[in-house]
């Protein structure tokens, strides 16, 4: 497994990865409204392309051989703080359990030492089972928000954070 630098030429794999893992992770929490909605309002091509040109967002491809099987997008300084914000992390459901997070996130930890960011930071829907493996890999909950996205759409959130 290999780490590597994601480019707007990549984009194709990363909406991939997001529609094939997004129905499992959050089909028993979601409505399928809403998972379509976010899927198109944060996975368009146009907003992937956004994100990673003028958003300050950093992504990250996990790689089996020539297979993309995950994905991890973060910003340096988030809000001018010594802090890197973790936005997506995806890994395609028959890859979960396998490492793959725990590899993309040490990436991450990488690059917030080089930007002398001390804190990792994510938000995670409060349902998702992924709050445990956060919570395996050092992550605690700092707090708890709401986010109103539109459409009468809310996420419902913890904050978690890591320090280095």
């Amino acid at each position: 497994m290999t780490i590597v630098t994601a480019s707007t030429a990549d984009i194709a794999a990363i909406r991939r990865i997001a529609h094939q893992t997004w129905p499992e992770t959050f089909g028993a929490i979601l409505s399928a409204e809403q998972i379509a909605y976010m899927l198109d309002w944060m996975y368009a091509s146009q907003a992937l392309e956004a994100q990673m040109t003028t958003g300050g967002h950093q992504f990250f491809l996990a790689m089996d051989g020539e297979e993309p099987v995950g994905f991890v997008s973060c910003q340096p300084d988030y809000k001018d703080t010594p802090t890197i914000k973790v936005h997506k992390l995806y890994i395609l459901p028959d890859q979960q359990g396998k490492g793959v997070g725990r590899l993309l996130l040490e990436k991450v930890a990488g690059v917030a030492k080089k930007q002398g960011n001390t804190t990792l930071s994510l938000n995670v829907n409060r349902y998702n089972k992924a709050v445990a493996f956060y919570e395996k890999t050092g992550f605690s909950v700092a707090g708890q928000e709401n986010i109103d996205i539109g459409n009468g759409f809310l996420m419902e959130d913890y904050i978690m954070e890591k320090p280095l």
